[in-house]
C-alpha cells in the first residue's frame, strides 16, 4: 500500500542517535553507524522524530510500505513502561490517529495493563510534553529510617573511572568481566544499586539523553568487547522514553563487534522500583 512514512538521508545523518529516544514505536536504530528504518511496521509515518534530527536528515514521503502495525508497536511499547505508554498514545492523540489510539487501549485491556491518563489535562505534571522531564514529589517510606540509621552500606564498586567519556577500553579490569552499562539517574533512584547491580561488575554510566554522544559510545564499547573476554552485560535504565538509548547503545555494540555476548537489561520506575 502507499501511505506516508519517514525517510533517512544517508548522506545528511551523522548517527548521533538523538531521533531513537524519540521514536519510542522501536522503527528506528543506529546501524553501522547510521540511523536506519528497521522496519515499516513500525513507523507510523507521523515524524515524531523529524525535530530531534539536528542535520534535518530525516524527512516524510509517500511510498509504498507494509501497512503501520499498532499491535506489533504496543508490544514494544509495553517493554518500556508507563511512561512511554503515555508517550505514545499522546503521539496518536495529538495527531488525531483515533482508529490507532484505540488499537493501542484495545492491546492494553487484552493485556490487563490498566491504561494512564494520557491526555494533557488529565497529566498537567508533564507540561514540557517530556516525560523524563516530568515534575513530580515521591514518597518514600520512612518506616525503617531508625532501624537504617546506623548500617554502614560498603560500596561495592572495583573500577574507576566509570563515565564512558573515560573509560579505557583496554583497561586491565574487563578481561573476563561482567559489565555494567547504567544510566546516570539509576543509582538515583534505586535505593539498592550496588548490591543489586554493581557487585561483581565492571560499572560504566553515561546519559543516552544529553550526553549526544551515542555513536561514539557504541565504538568504544564495541572497542571493549572485541579487545577482550566479556562474560555478560546487564543493562539498567530508567523508565522514561529517553533512557531507550542505554540498551540501544549496548545491542549495537554487541552486534557490531561480531561477539556472542550475554544481555540483560532493566527498567528502574523513578520511585525506585525494577519493571519486569
Amino acid at each position: 500500500m502507499k501511505r506516508e512514512i519517514i525517510k533517512i538521508d544517508q548522506e545528511k545523518c551523522t548517527g548521533c542517535g538523538k531521533c531513537i529516544p524519540a521514536c519510542p514505536e522501536g522503527a528506528l536504530q543506529l546501524i553501522d553507524g547510521k540511523a536506519r528504518l528497521v522496519s515499516d511496521l513500525y513507523c507510523d509515518g507521523l515524524g515524531a522524530c523529524l525535530g530531534d534530527c539536528p542535520e534535518d536528515a530525516i524527512t516524510i514521503e509517500e511510498r509504498e510500505a507494509e501497512s503501520y502495525d499498532e499491535s506489533k508497536v504496543m508490544e514494544n511499547i509495553v517493554k518500556q513502561g508507563k511512561n512511554t505508554i503515555i508517550a505514545h498514545l499522546r503521539h496518536l492523540e495529538d495527531h488525531g490517529e483515533t482508529e490507532y489510539l484505540e488499537q493501542a487501549k484495545k492491546f492494553l485491556n487484552n493485556k490487563g495493563i490498566p491504561i494512564p491518563k494520557y491526555q494533557k489535562e488529565q497529566a498537567m505534571n508533564e507540561q514540557c510534553g517530556c516525560p523524563g522531564s516530568a515534575t513530580k514529589t515521591i514518597s518514600s517510606n520512612k518506616n525503617n529510617e531508625e532501624q537504617l540509621k546506623n548500617r554502614k552500606v560498603e560500596s561495592k564498586l572495583q573500577n574507576w573511572p566509570v563515565q564512558m567519556h573515560l573509560i579505557n577500553p583496554n583497561a586491565s579490569y574487563f578481561q573476563n568481566a561482567d559489565i555494567l552499562l547504567s544510566a546516570d539517574c539509576v543509582p538515583f533512584s534505586y535505593g539498592d544499586f550496588h548490591n543489586k547491580f554493581v557487585k561483581d561488575r565492571v560499572v560504566i554510566t553515561l546519559c543516552p539523553k544529553l550526553d549526544n554522544s551515542a555513536e561514539k559510545y557504541i565504538e568504544k564499547l564495541t572497542n571493549i568487547l572485541k579487545n577482550n573476554t566479556i562474560n555478560s552485560i546487564t543493562v539498567a535504565k530508567m523508565e522514561v522514553p529517553c533512557c531507550s538509548g542505554t540498551e540501544i547503545i549496548a545491542r549495537e555494540a554487541i552486534k557490531n563487534s561480531g561477539e556472542v555476548v550475554p544481555l540483560s537489561s532493566y527498567t528502574v520506575t523513578v520511585d525506585g522500583k525494577i519493571n519486569i
